[in-house]
């Protein structure tokens, strides 16, 4: 059997919140190690997993209920979108991917790449067609992820106060 079948794609519950922020704080350090200044400055924390929890946007991805990875996949519109430097490629519905983090035992086994497919699955099964993500200039491990998988680059969006690139994929 291989790894694909036994992967999950399920929304997180409140008594995941430790084991979600152990996996943030991995990835938190992991940029830090990396020289970049994203997620250094107390975001995303405790809080916004609580609060993605809240809203129905926090998800997991896990293997025989082992989580894997965690992203905020957000059916609704992201207001610093609006605002692009560029264009993006659609105007219409979209889901937005924010605080993706990967645990460090799955590090390097393409689980990223899984959770973004299993996304794209996600967005076909409620008809949305288009995704939307950012991320910061120098987080070279995304910006592999977009391109293998197909984004395309819009331009740029702010959040609290600093540029970052954005993407889009249209789905069919």
């Amino acid at each position: 059997m291989n790894t694909a079948e036994k992967l999950s794609l399920r929304k997180a519950n409140l008594s995941e919140i430790p084991e979600i922020w152990n996996i943030l704080q991995d990835a938190i350090e992991q940029r830090r190690l990396d020289g970049s200044t994203q997620w250094q400055d107390g975001y995303p924390n405790e809080v916004s997993i609580e609060n993605d929890i809240k809203n129905g946007y926090a998800y997991v991805l896990t293997e025989n209920e082992s989580i894997l990875c965690y992203a905020a996949i957000i059916f609704d519109k992201e207001p610093a979108y609006d605002d692009i430097e560029g264009k993006w490629l659609t105007n219409g519905d979209y889901v937005v991917i924010h605080r993706v983090a990967v645990s460090k035992l799955a590090k390097g086994k393409g689980i990223a790449t899984k959770l973004f497919e299993s996304i794209e699955g996600l967005c076909l099964e409620n008809n949305v067609y288009s995704i939307k993500v950012d991320t910061n200039f120098d987080n070279i491990p995304m910006l592999k992820i977009l391109d293998r998988l197909k984004y395309t680059y819009c331009g740029e969006v702010y959040f609290r106060g600093s540029a970052r690139k954005a993407y889009e994929k249209q789905l069919f």
